[in-house]
């Protein structure tokens, strides 16, 4: 699998993440504390594309009760800043979201949160224990496997959704961006 080819936007089976993401190594929780740079893995979920558009950055994990799900930049793409997941609906027409994409980011500006909105727990899932980002608000946990020391993948686990939606996390030592 390359992940730089899967980090700029090349479409990817899913048939073929599920497998690779089966092979890779459990993670534990401190491993995942720091600040983390997300790209989507286009497969044809519903969700590819959404989150680009809405200018998402990554996740910040601070300890295991202090998660920050949904890292964005602002319009500008000068500043961070925390979303409140809690508003955002499951059942959202993502197309009709991505043909009004200007709107997107400026909008969710508004659901702007200086709270954490998530937690980190060890969890079994596909056969294997690893670190879990669970939502507080959403019936949605992010399961982490483990590519190398500062790459994870992530299956979003939505209860009810047919297919799976994976994402790439780096870990981000460099970024000079602050928080809003």
């Amino acid at each position: 699998m390359n992940i730089q080819e899967i980090s700029q936007g090349k479409k990817i089976d899913a048939q073929e993440m599920i497998e690779f993401y089966d092979q890779l190594d459990e993670v534990d929780c401190p491993f995942m504390y720091g600040r983390w740079k997300g790209f989507e893995v286009v497969t044809g979920h519903p969700m590819n594309g959404l989150l680009e558009q809405a200018n998402w950055y990554g996740k910040l994990f601070i300890d295991q009760e202090t998660v920050y799900p949904l890292v964005l930049l602002n319009a500008k793409k000068t500043a961070l800043f925390f979303l409140d997941p809690k508003w955002l609906p499951l059942n959202l027409d993502f197309s009709f979201l991505k043909n009004n994409s200007k709107y997107l980011a400026g909008g969710l500006k508004l659901l702007k949160t200086k709270d954490s909105k998530a937690r980190l727990r060890m969890t079994e899932f596909r056969g294997k224990i690893s670190a879990t980002m669970i939502y507080d608000e959403k019936p949605i946990h992010d399961v982490f496997r483990k590519i190398d020391e500062n790459t994870v993948l992530g299956w979003m686990d939505l209860k009810q959704q047919a297919q799976p939606y994976f994402f790439i996390l780096q870990r981000d030592h460099q970024s000079s961006l602050g928080f809003e």
